[in-house]
């Protein structure tokens, strides 16, 4: 998911003391799912944020004097305002309209801030105080299981806003994630909604909306298809961030960078060049070099104290660590170590994302009765799954793995992602059976793993999410392996209960093999946050499911499997 930081627990801290007044007390009763349904009843409203509430401002990612900026273009409404005194916030306009993503550079503002939205929304939990790309699609998920579709519909619309005012659906709605996205799930999102009878009025209704949000997610997904996001001449997308070879600037110093250069230097067989040998304290002339093989000392602090024992990072290893930044596996080793190759890599999980976009436009399209874009969206998405099939299937292992268009090779790290293409409806009934078989590699008493792999980092074994396990039982469901579903989700809802019962509070992630949130990372962040947006959505959508009679996968994917 996002970068963890170090940063005061006063949040975290807030909400673990309000589990406990609704009954979630701390290591006082067994596991109970009703405890847990108290708990997220009432976390949307400790979670849920709006331009005219203070505490929407806080960002203790970065210390500075709270700004929330609009776009050039729109009016300060009137409750934005009203802000000022009691806030103590700086209301700013931005200096010029934007109409792609990094159509204005972080770098041109001289303080970053907040970016205005419209509607009220949740947020994750813990120091991730905004709206965040990919998390709200499964808070969106369990907000319709909830009946809760206002607040779900003013979080989908606030992407639209997103893509109007600020280029595309971001990192988060904050000024220094301008310049990259997160996994595109605007289309899934609208499908959601559209699904749902009690979001609309009226058909009317829904298909004026729907005429608004159309070209908003074309321009959102087409975003994927420039020439920065396109992994060489395969036909599939990478993750790529717009910002250009330095350190990101919400990260408030160079901990993490060390903590990489020396992580490096300690596996010295496996450090695949992200390692440049250079001064701690470089003159000028070494300083303007540095700009092309490394980042600029002199314009950047972090990137000046990022030194380690005589070596500095790489720019490659920073194109490759923002890049992991808008993949949300931040941090995993599937694409080197601390995902310093990630730009190199047309990923699984990615362009099956794609893929249920394109096929999602296309359904658009043809509720829309434009006939010519429909016909555009099916063949655009019959193409990726030609190249998915090409280049990600993996006939002898069975499996979809990620593939290094640089290198021209396949990775034989197994990862969860593997189960994308089911979700998205990509998957021959072959080929389905074939992932279906791997649940070993992944499956353990809480749930489903990340990877095989003990590489340290969050987004690895033994360590389990709710929106991947999610995904992988919605998948599995479409295909039909209803058993294979149910039985995952058991698991991980148990997992969710009883770390519920031990510590009063839900979490960012969990241990699959102990199967509660004993969470220890050895490399890269280690916070696991307390809150949490997207466990909270996904219980909902598990118990829905296993209490669901007669499943109908079908309505409930939103798609035919071809």
């Amino acid at each position: 998911m996002k970068i963890f930081f170090r940063c005061a627990f006063a949040t975290a801290l807030s909400l673990a003391l309000a589990a406990g007044a609704w009954g979630a007390q701390p290591g006082s009763a067994q596991p109970d799912p009703q405890r847990t349904r108290a708990y997220i009843d009432h976390a949307w409203s400790t979670l849920t944020r709006s331009m005219d509430d203070c505490a929407s401002l806080a960002d203790s990612k970065i210390a500075s004097h709270p700004v929330l900026y609009l776009p050039a273009n729109v009016p300060t409404p009137p409750k934005v305002a009203r802000l000022k005194q009691p806030c103590g916030v700086d209301v700013r306009k931005l200096p010029r309209p934007i109409t792609e993503l990094a159509g204005l550079s972080p770098t041109r503002l001289d303080v970053q801030g907040l970016l205005y939205l419209p509607h009220p929304y949740v947020v994750p939990g813990g120091f991730f105080n905004e709206m965040y790309g990919w998390d709200s699609y499964f808070i969106v998920l369990g907000l319709l299981a909830d009946h809760r579709p206002a607040l779900a519909r003013g979080m989908v619309d606030n992407f639209l806003f997103e893509v109007a005012h600020y280029g595309a659906v971001l990192n988060a709605n904050r000024t220094y994630y301008l310049t990259r996205s997160q996994p595109p799930f605007l289309g899934a999102m609208i499908r959601a909604l559209l699904d749902d009878p009690a979001a609309f009025r009226n058909r009317a209704e829904a298909q004026a909306w729907l005429r608004h949000a159309y070209p908003l997610a074309v321009r959102d997904h087409d975003i994927w298809l420039r020439k920065e996001h396109r992994a060489g001449d395969t036909g599939l997308a990478r993750y790529f961030d717009l910002g250009g070879a330095r350190p990101v600037q919400e990260i408030p110093d160079s901990d993490y960078l060390v903590t990489a250069i020396d992580w490096l230097l300690a596996h010295p067989s496996i450090h695949r060049d992200y390692l440049v040998k250079a001064p701690e304290h470089p003159d000028a002339a070494e300083a303007a070099h540095l700009k092309t093989v490394s980042c600029d000392v002199q314009a950047s602090a972090v990137c000046a104290a990022a030194w380690s024992n005589g070596y500095r990072l790489s720019a490659d290893f920073y194109l490759g660590d923002r890049a992991m930044r808008e993949s949300g596996f931040d941090t995993s080793f599937r694409f080197g170590p601390f995902g310093g190759s990630t730009h190199h890599y047309a990923p699984v999980g990615l362009n099956s994302l794609l893929y249920r976009y394109e096929r999602d436009l296309h359904d658009f399209a043809a509720r829309l009765d434009l006939d010519d874009d429909a016909q555009r969206w099916a063949s655009a998405a019959d193409a990726r799954r030609r190249a998915i099939d090409t280049y990600l299937w993996r006939a002898d292992r069975g499996m979809y793995m990620d593939y290094d268009f640089v290198n021209k090779t396949s990775s034989n790290y197994a990862y969860l992602t593997t189960f994308y293409p089911l979700w998205a409806g990509a998957a021959s009934p072959r080929q389905a059976e074939a992932v279906r078989a791997k649940l070993p590699v992944f499956e353990h008493m809480g749930g489903l793993a990340m990877s095989d792999h003990v590489s340290g980092a969050q987004w690895d074994a033994p360590f389990g999410w709710a929106p991947t396990n999610w995904l992988a039982v919605a998948g599995l469901d479409a295909y039909g392996f209803h058993t294979d579903a149910r039985r995952i989700a058991r698991a991980f809802t148990a997992t969710i209960d009883r770390s519920l019962a031990a510590d009063g509070t839900i979490r960012e992630k969990y241990n699959m093999v102990s199967g509660n949130a004993d969470v220890k990372i050895s490399a890269g962040y280690k916070d696991n946050v307390i809150g949490f947006g997207w466990t909270n959505g996904v219980y909902l959508k598990l118990q829905q499911l296993l209490h669901a009679a007669q499943p109908d996968h079908e309505r409930r994917a939103g798609y035919a499997v071809h």
